[in-house]
């Protein structure tokens, strides 16, 4: 069955967690729901096979990944930077490369408008099909989200919601990873 090349592909994705770190919890509008999100995604990523990266902006001043995230994703490729793109951060380009199937990338994170912004727009550049996911991102203020998210999609990007990038993935009903990844999402 072909598709639309747009649709979100298991087989050609992987997902991004930008700089969900300790510090930031307390001041991004909406955070345990965004963190939420993304546990969701990153078990989901488990079960549809996809590759995880995540990246920690100057873990010495705001500390680690939080932990709940560190948790659902024990496989995934870690890279600290201090640059705002993720491109920026040594080797993770040449680790996103070396995924040689990876055509998709599912950005989730923080901040919205900073650090999620300059990845998406370096991502495109790169010539990345990116896939952000709306409620799976987060800036200090609402508005600052709102922008990014507009500019984002204005210049490539394709904006999505957490359940419809991971149904896109699945592809149909009853298989045993949609039985898998319906339960996370119930």
């Amino acid at each position: 069955m072909s598709r639309h090349e747009k649709l979100l592909d298991a087989e050609k994705a992987c997902l991004v967690v930008v700089d969900v770190q300790e510090r930031f919890a307390s001041h991004i509008d909406g955070f345990e729901g965004l963190v939420k999100n993304i546990v969701i995604m990153l078990k989901a990523a488990s079960i549809l096979g996809l590759p995880v990266i995540i990246t920690e902006q100057y873990v010495k001043g705001l500390g680690p990944t939080v932990s709940v995230i560190k948790d659902a994703a024990p496989e995934a490729s870690y890279f600290e930077k201090n640059c705002f793109p993720v491109t920026g951060a040594d080797g993770f380009m040449e680790h996103l490369k070396n995924l040689q199937s990876v055509k998709q990338v599912i950005v989730t994170g923080i901040e919205t408008h900073v650090c999620v912004n300059q990845s998406v727009h370096e991502l495109l550049r790169q010539g990345y099909q990116v896939h952000v996911v709306e409620d799976a991102v987060g800036s200090r203020f609402a508005p600052n989200k709102q922008a990014a998210l507009e500019k984002m999609r204005c210049n490539g990007a394709d904006l999505t919601v957490m359940e419809m990038a991971l149904f896109e993935m699945l592809k149909e009903a009853g298989t045993d990873k949609f039985k898998a990844v319906q339960a996370l999402v119930k």
